[in-house]
């Protein structure tokens, strides 16, 4: 049984990415008919399971976290002038990869992976709040100058602080319904999967209908496979070094890519979106096969 439910994990992934791929009209109509509002549904129930487990007493900052943030924020800014010489709108791409904060999802698979889940629950409050706070001044100097604090913050706040202190409430408040849902926490990862074909979905229907420099696309993509794959390495060997390799994994390599693409889309050159796009791809690749290794090692 534990096999069975390794492989379905393992392969669901990417089976939810052809599935948004391919359905991509339809998933955009059901997407359009709720206003928007299925990704931001999903992420809330998804994180209501996951912060259902948290203790907020054992949530503890630690120097793997400015570490962890001290990475984005430099990297941002040196890897978009590293690439801006060759050409402006893939240095936009590969900034916004290495700017986006961590997943709201990150939590659900680094618990799966065995990472500590206070920790990436810390990481994920701290990183937000943070990076909220820094990307206008990056998207102002290197996008269109129209972002600004509150337009991030009203996208990340609610999805965030919202299913934290609703699942903070329900363990205080209601302890056997805390009981039932930590128990059954795995479900959490089946609404992130349903999550993951609405975005693939909207984003493969908006690079359909978006004309663009096929070079530049390719670009693009092979470049967020390589910080993709950088940034998981990287975030592993500084979590190794505090005890943590998958929280540190997870938590510099799995991003918010709703976030990025909609940061790309808004404040940066649109086409410059493929890359946090492409990263979607790479990072459920990752985390697949981190599953898979992860349920190797259990049996």
């Amino acid at each position: 049984m534990a096999s069975s439910s390794n492989t379905l994990r393992t392969i669901a992934m990417p089976a939810g990415m052809v599935v948004g791929a391919l359905l991509c009209r339809q998933v955009a109509w059901v997407d359009g008919v709720m206003r928007g509002w299925l990704t931001p549904a999903f992420i809330f129930l998804m994180l209501f399971f996951t912060f259902c487990r948290v203790d907020a007493r054992r949530i503890r900052f630690s120097w793997m976290h400015l570490w962890l943030l001290l990475f984005q924020m430099v990297g941002s800014v040196a890897i978009y002038y590293a690439l801006e010489w060759c050409d402006v709108v893939v240095a936009q791409g590969a900034m916004v990869c290495v700017l986006a904060p961590v997943a709201m999802a990150a939590v659900v698979i680094g618990g799966m992976l065995g990472a500590n889940v206070e920790t990436m629950a810390a990481y994920s409050l701290l990183c937000n709040f943070v990076i909220a706070l820094f990307a206008p001044i990056l998207l102002h100097e290197f996008g269109n100058g129209e972002c600004n604090i509150w337009q991030i913050l009203q996208r990340v706040v609610p999805l965030l602080i919202a299913p934290f202190v609703a699942g903070q409430a329900c363990r205080f408040g209601l302890p056997k319904v805390a009981g039932w849902v930590s128990r059954h926490s795995q479900i959490s990862f089946y609404i992130w999967l349903m999550s993951l074909v609405v975005i693939i979905g909207r984003t493969t229907c908006f690079l359909l209908d978006y004309e663009a420099n096929r070079s530049v696309e390719i670009a693009l993509a092979a470049v967020a496979m390589v910080i993709c794959l950088l940034q998981f390495k990287l975030g592993r060997m500084i979590g190794r070094r505090y005890g943590d390799a998958a929280a540190g994994g997870q938590s510099l390599g799995q991003k918010n890519t709703v976030l990025a693409v909609w940061l790309s889309q808004a404040f940066l050159d649109p086409i410059s979106c493929v890359a946090p796009t492409a990263y979607i791809v790479w990072q459920n690749l990752v985390n697949s096969y981190q599953i898979y290794r992860a349920g190797r090692k259990s049996e």
